[in-house]
């Protein structure tokens, strides 16, 4: 196997890729009305030889892309959702949105769908001039954001048959992901109440707005006896309207529950509606529930995790131009004081065993070229993500490779400012490169594919996935 090979077959159609990240970053879709971004991809692809299946799990703008026959075969998760109200301008070091509240790639999925489907073709490209046998599928994911794609994927069961999954994440640093995530449930919780003026028959009125506060004061209680890595967040997405004379008719909340395992949030999910029940009652209105999507766990697989990070050390990290290091540095000159404040720390996390003045040298780079070790840990990630339903179904692993400037904040607009930048695009094909090493490696070697199985099975210890989201629950737009 040569994998200086693969490398020269993804650098040759890098252009194309990269150019399909600046497609994406600028149409800039919300959760599952992903159409233009998903045509993208599907036209890139097959005109690279894959076989597309659109529409899958039920999700129009969901699709699987296949090359090849035969075992192993290997998953590629692509993501292309974007997230509303960070609409900006590339390149510029400023707060410029291109329309105002429109959406905008706050989180690198752009590049991440470009760069997956960069290594889905490289590794192609290998076996297919190679002339081995093998398969490759990529997987467009709809709604990580917010809607939980995957999860409805592996509730189809789409990801059974896969020898292993593997995925990217564009971020500030270079590592392969060590830990797990949190189980999430996000519900809308909705009251329905009568109207009346408030001043003259107040007494006709039923408040659905007091019943929402009922249950926020009563959830804000409950905080108090859950587990300690348990999260709840909420917002209002309806107040029932602006006039105070006016009883309100209708409210609604979002609620997000977190926790380590499934079967906590299931549990605290159940407290919760238990509250919301009971502030129906206590105001006189009618509640009724709405799910908008829920995720797994991570199930982290360290015997593919430490092939993942064996390959980046070996391509190791991109080179930055002096042009790049002062693009980084005018975006890091718009960081407030927090966020740069925040770099030695998170510097130290990730290079633990790093004596003060390599943490200080690190710290003064305006983008990070080193890679953070490989070290296996029992932490829990305190967020979620859908590839946790991913990893339920098939080992896998998940590589981040630096493509902004070091105290970026994700869900920024200076992401989405970078996100059409040479950092992104070096990024994205760094991992790319990642991604096809470590699939060329279960492709050619046997013994990696039983290892990263047995640990998978140790992992599930006897359980077997089930899906957060009710069978009876379809995604939305």
């Amino acid at each position: 196997m040569s994998k200086q090979r693969i490398a020269e077959l993804i650098d040759k159609k890098a252009a194309v890729f990269t150019a399909l990240n600046d497609k994406i970053w600028e149409y800039a879709e919300l959760r599952f009305g992903l159409k233009q971004s998903a045509d993208a991809l599907c036209a890139a692809l097959e005109g690279e030889g894959f076989r597309i299946e659109r529409g899958a799990a039920g999700m129009a703008h969901a699709f699987i892309a296949t090359w090849g026959t035969g075992a192993p075969a290997i998953g590629i998760l692509g993501e292309y959702d974007a997230l509303p109200g960070l609409s900006q301008h590339a390149g510029v070091p400023e707060k410029k949105p291109v329309s105002v509240g429109g959406n905008g790639h706050g989180c690198g999925h752009s590049a991440l769908g470009a760069g997956s489907a960069a290594a889905a073709v490289g590794i192609k490209d290998y076996l297919q001039e190679k002339g081995l046998a093998g398969t490759v599928k990529y997987y467009g994911c709809p709604a990580e954001e917010s809607g939980s794609g995957k999860a409805y994927l592996a509730r189809a069961g789409l990801f059974t048959g896969l020898d292993a999954a593997l995925t990217w994440h564009p971020m500030m640093e270079n590592s392969v992901w060590t830990m797990s995530s949190l189980a999430n449930y996000q519900i809308f919780f909705s009251f329905k109440g009568r109207s009346a003026h408030a001043a003259a028959a107040p007494e006709n009125g039923r408040s659905a707005l007091d019943a929402a506060e009922l249950m926020s004061v009563g959830v804000n209680y409950l905080r108090e006896h859950i587990i300690q890595e348990g999260r709840i967040h909420y917002a209002y997405t309806d107040v029932g309207g602006g006039m105070p004379n006016v009883v309100q008719a209708s409210s609604e909340l979002l609620y997000f529950i977190r926790a380590p395992k499934p079967s906590q949030v299931q549990s605290i999910f159940e407290r919760v509606v238990d509250i919301a029940k009971g502030a129906a009652l206590m105001s006189g209105t009618t509640m009724s529930l709405r799910w908008d999507s829920a995720a797994a766990n991570y199930l982290v697989n360290n015997t593919l995790g430490r092939a993942m990070h064996a390959n980046m050390n070996a391509l190791g990290p991109p080179a930055w131009t002096e042009d790049e290091l002062a693009f980084a540095r005018s975006f890091q000159a718009t960081l407030d004081e927090g966020a740069r404040a925040s770099i030695p720390a998170a510097l130290a996390r990730y290079f633990p065993d790093a004596d003060r003045a390599a943490l200080e040298a690190m710290a003064a780079k305006p983008i990070l070229d080193d890679i953070v070790p490989y070290k296996e840990t029992d932490r829990v990630l305190p967020g979620s993500t859908d590839v946790g339903d991913v990893s339920w179904q098939v080992p896998t692993a998940q590589v981040f490779t630096a493509c902004y400037p070091q105290g970026t904040v994700s869900h920024s607009w200076q992401l989405t400012a970078c996100g059409k930048s040479s950092l992104v695009h070096k990024g994205l094909i760094q991992a790319a490169k990642i991604i096809a090493f470590t699939a060329a490696d279960i492709l050619e070697n046997p013994s990696l594919v039983a290892a990263t199985q047995t640990e998978y099975q140790q992992r599930l210890a006897g359980e077997s996935y089930c899906c957060p989201i009710p069978s009876e629950v379809n995604p939305e737009e």
